[in-house]
């Protein structure tokens, strides 16, 4: 059953509603299916054993976006093979692609929801208003538990980079 939470976030200082099932540090990860940048199936099974550091964004078109994306991409290419990097969002599998390339993203790989919205709704994270997701950044340990989480209160801002890095680290 889905839940709303008024206000849960604010764009441009505009309240938002967040819509879906909340999840928490300490519980288990949701499981969720996106696909990949050729149409192909991500679901939490297919990285289970790994270090999952998770980032949503609204569109990876957007300047902040974009930023946030290059920057743990760059910070990715420090973390040992068992943690993978996983950025979220609603953009068409094509867009994402396209985006990669010409960023130089190499790291983090670039997922889409736009077919089912289950990360969006199995974690809290659809923007009623704005049918975009809210940004936020997890970790999901290798036993499948959220670890971290930073959902960030307004949502053209960046997260705290070193608090989710500090994070994963913690679990390595």
């Amino acid at each position: 059953m889905s839940q709303e939470r008024q206000g849960a976030v604010t764009f441009k200082g505009n309240p938002m509603t967040l819509v879906g099932l909340p999840v928490k540090p300490g519980e288990a990860a949701p499981d969720f299916r996106v696909v990949d940048n050729t149409l192909q199936p991500v679901t939490l099974a297919s990285s289970a054993g790994k270090i999952r550091l998770i980032t949503t964004v609204p569109s990876l078109d957007t300047p902040v976006c974009d930023t946030m994306t290059r920057t743990f991409n760059q910070d990715a290419a420090k973390l040992p093979d068992n943690v993978l990097v996983y950025t979220i969002s609603l953009d068409l599998p094509f867009a994402q692609k396209r985006w990669c390339g010409n960023a130089g993203i190499d790291r983090v790989q670039t997922l889409s929801d736009y077919q089912e919205r289950s990360f969006a709704l199995n974690y809290g994270l659809l923007i009623k208003e704005l049918k975009l997701m809210a940004r936020a950044v997890l970790v999901i340990d290798v036993k499948d538990r959220v670890s971290y989480l930073q959902l960030v209160p307004e949502v053209t801002n960046e997260p705290d980079y070193a608090a989710a890095l500090a994070a994963v680290r913690a679990l390595l």
